[in-house]
């Protein structure tokens, strides 16, 4: 499938990690013309989060759905063919090659994406030896870069910090979507593994998925200028 190449307005994905639509409805009307995607995981989606993905699609929206889906094929293919329905343009699977290979399946012909989560921007090289792994969080996303160009995925949620050895392997028609950035100077929180967004971008990375730096900001909307700015500049 064709890579979309988004400007720098169109690069962040503002995470609605809120517990109710009305929250997150105001956010996306206080952000305004400023953001064009929104990503609504666990916390929102059993909230009432899917009716709501629908609801900002057929307002032109664009929607990541981040629901990290890992199951037996079949469950997995028709899952993500439901959520295809929804009209969303972006789907996050565990990157396993039965996951991804039945995700691919599941969209069809569709217009939506399907993207493998590598490793966890929460997870170092110690918490994947503690999870049973023999491969460190480069070597693992390496081969995890390789299963998904195989399955016929479009891209890989990896953190930028190994953004520049996926673009390598991959090429530019592969999307890079990267959690974990900060602003300068902000609170790392649980994050792990976090580049700044000028970072993210020079690094390689299509997407950047942005919350609390500015969902909890005073000024939202000024935060997600301030952020854009940013990538524009690098």
């Amino acid at each position: 499938m064709q890579k979309i190449r988004p400007e720098p307005q169109e690069r962040v994905i503002v995470a609605l990690d809120v517990s109710d639509t009305e929250t997150a409805r105001a956010l996306v009307k206080r952000l305004g013309d400023t953001i064009a995607i929104y990503k609504i995981g666990y916390q929102l989606a059993y909230s009432g989060g899917l009716p709501f993905a629908r609801e900002l699609a057929d307002a032109g929206r664009r929607v990541f759905l981040d629901l990290k889906l890992h199951d037996i094929p079949n469950t997995v293919a028709e899952g993500t063919a439901a959520i295809a329905r929804l009209g969303a343009t972006f789907l996050t699977v565990h990157a396993y090659p039965q996951t991804l290979a039945a995700a691919v399946e599941g969209r069809s012909d569709s217009k939506l994406k399907i993207l493998g989560v590598s490793v966890l921007t929460s997870m170092n090289d110690a918490d994947l030896t503690a999870a049973g792994y023999g491969l460190n969080v480069q070597a693992l996303v390496a081969k995890r870069t390789a299963q998904a160009q195989a399955a016929g995925a479009d891209g890989l949620v990896v953190s930028a910090r190994e953004a520049a050895s996926v673009r390598a392997a991959a090429g530019r028609d592969f999307l890079i979507v990267t959690p974990g950035i900060r602003p300068a100077g902000g609170d790392a929180g649980d994050q792990k593994r976090v580049v700044t967004p000028a970072e993210a971008i020079r690094l390689g990375a299509d997407y950047l998925v942005i919350g609390r730096p500015i969902t909890a900001a005073p000024d939202p909307r000024a935060a997600a200028e301030a952020i854009l700015e940013e990538i524009a500049a690098a």
